[in-house]
């Protein structure tokens, strides 16, 4: 089956078996067989050969909201759209996830990559995830410790085959504080009593000016994590690159961005096959003209390369990247795709 229509990034994929799951009641029916790799938007992954593993697509739906006396709680279900969660908070008066808008794929997808934005990950109001494990049948309820959360990272991208994520519950307080500080949404400072309404419409106009619509372009967004080093190594990198962007991280490190790298060597434009860099955006790669996976793997592989030669740092992965029998690093990719 062709997987093309089942990744924003739109790349000639095939799958030898795919099934759409929009019922619980078909977990233990596919269970019985071997664990399939479970997609949601599909907003990023990137196929890069014949996937002979099973693909399960998760459409599970539905969304509830309960009132406390100082928050509300929404459980999403994994599959629906998570943007349209962020726009449905909001605009109910449930402000919290408005820095997360615009951010493509579904709620399941959220925990596994602790997704994050314009400085919010979903980790600061997730509650619990509940889950399907497939060597148990059993379903269970995760708390937000037990998730064991990092920066684009979890226990669900740790051990991908392990669980399915059913759904997802944030506690957003009645008491908000808009989270304005990246430099897109200084200006809001300005406004004498800035609302979450306010906070997301400069998201959307933010994104939208930097990111290409997948829509028109496949891509799978920021391709690359954003390196966290020491501010020892950040003051000896900022010596050689007066102009290097960086952010703080948790004491004593800070984190790079890797755009800017990328950027500063001049690889906007670079093409490998049919795949490219954006133009406007160093992070993404896109889908320029009827790109193969391998021609996306060997390019990411071509600026990995470069930038360890520029910068003496590895940069990572934050797109999964999906063979034949599953998820593959970035090297194992390359090692599976060849040179060419």
């Amino acid at each position: 089956m062709n997987l093309q229509t089942y990744h924003t990034f739109a790349v000639a994929s095939q799958c030898s078996h795919l099934a759409v799951l929009n019922s619980l009641a078909m977990l233990d029916k596919l269970s019985e067989s071997r664990s399939p790799i479970v997609i949601g938007g599909g907003s990023n992954i990137v196929p890069f050969e014949t996937v002979s593993r099973p693909i399960l697509i998760n459409q599970l739906k539905g969304v509830t909201v309960t009132e406390r006396q100082d928050h509300f709680e929404i459980c999403a279900a994994a599959g629906e759209n998570w943007h349209d969660l962020v726009m449905y908070s909001v605009e109910n008066g449930m402000p919290g996830l408005e820095n997360l808008a615009l951010i493509p794929g579904t709620v399941g997808a959220a925990p596994i990559q602790n997704i994050g934005a314009y400085g919010v990950e979903q980790s600061k109001y997730c509650t619990e995830v509940e889950v399907y494990e497939w060597k148990t049948k059993a379903r269970y309820i995760l708390t937000a410790e037990q998730c064991d959360f990092a920066y684009r990272n979890s226990i669900f991208k740790q051990d991908p085959d392990r669980w399915l994520i059913l759904n997802v519950k944030y506690r957003l307080p009645k008491r908000w504080q808009p989270a304005i500080d990246y430099t897109p949404l200084k200006a809001l400072r300005e406004l004498a009593d800035v609302n979450a309404l306010q906070v997301v419409t400069k998201v959307i106009e933010t994104r939208k000016a930097k990111l290409p619509d997948p829509e028109h372009l496949g891509n799978s967004g920021s391709f690359f994590k954003n390196p966290s080093v020491s501010d020892e190594q950040r003051e000896l990198l900022l010596e050689r690159y007066p102009d290097l962007v960086w952010f703080p991280d948790q004491p004593g490190f800070s984190k790079l961005a890797a755009g800017w790298m990328i950027d500063n060597l001049g690889l906007k434009g670079l093409k490998v096959g049919g795949a490219a860099v954006h133009k406007q955006q160093a992070l993404v790669l896109v889908n320029q003209q009827g790109a193969t996976g391998a021609d996306v793997v060997r390019l990411a592989g071509h600026i990995r390369q470069r930038v360890f030669a520029a910068y003496g740092l590895q940069l990572e992965a934050e797109v999964q990247l999906v063979g034949a029998d599953g998820r593959y690093s970035l090297d194992e990719a390359l090692e599976r795709v060849g040179e060419q």
